[in-house]
Order: structure tokens, then sequence, then C-alpha cells
């Protein structure tokens, strides 16, 4: 028995030291907001082509997506296939951290008398701000 336990606390030890020898690491995320951030909503016709054959290709599932473009980053939010039409995105928060730029939106379904499409929809939302290389997180 005491053996194993020798075995597991040396292997434990030899994935740390691997861990630490290959540059990985885990960053804190500072969570304090610095500044909001300005930020575009952008129209279908702007959206660069290699964006948007990734959404194209993650419509149908709920997704998260930022695509950088020079000085420009792109957050995408997609909530999946709906089975009607009449959704919106309203974009609640986009802001600074020490390192990372923050991201939430609310999916509002359609009103209760609303007249509305009975064709599935896939809603996505895709915001343009500065590029400030770094992670985005979604809220």
């Amino acid at each position: 028995m005491r053996r194993k336990c020798k075995q597991a606390v040396i292997l434990l030890c030899a994935c740390v030291l691997f861990g630490l020898i290959s540059g990985c690491s885990v960053e804190q995320t500072d969570g304090n907001k610095l500044e909001d951030l300005a930020f575009t909503i952008v129209e279908e016709e702007a959206i660069p082509d290699e964006l948007k054959t990734q959404i194209e290709s993650r419509k149908e599932m709920d997704f998260k997506l930022a695509y950088e473009n020079g000085d420009k980053l792109y957050i995408v939010r997609g909530y999946g296939e709906k089975e009607t039409g009449g959704y919106s995105i309203a974009v609640t928060d986009v802001y600074l951290t020490k390192n990372t730029v923050c991201f939430s939106s609310t999916l509002i379904g359609p009103g209760e008398n609303e007249e509305v499409t009975k064709a599935p929809s896939f809603p996505y939302v895709v915001v343009e701000v500065s590029n400030y290389n770094k992670n985005v997180v979604f809220l």
C-alpha cells in the first residue's frame, strides 16, 4: 500500500514538473472592471469572410467565438437553432479588465403576441471592439 502511495506522489510531482518545464501556466483572471469598451454591432455584410465561414459551421449549436483581424477584435455569441424567428440579442456588457475583455449578452425571445416566421432561425450577434490582445471571457 505504501509503495502505491509513493508511486502516486512521484507521478504527481513529475506531472507538475513537466507542466512547469513545458511552459504551461494558469493565469488568474482579474474580474475588476477597468473601463467599459465602445463597441459596434456588425451587420452581416460587414463580417469578414473567414469569420462568416466559422459562424456558418457553428450556427446550429450554442457557441462563443473571438476572432482577431489586425487592430479589430470580433466577439461572436450564437444561441443555436430556434424553432421560429422573432429572437433578438441584447449586448449587456463589454468591458476591459487587467488581462481580459469581458462580454455578456442575453437572448430575447419573441413576444407573446408577436408574429414570427415559422421557419427555424439561428440568432447570433457579432460585436467589434479594438483589439487589446487579451483573452475574451464570456459572462
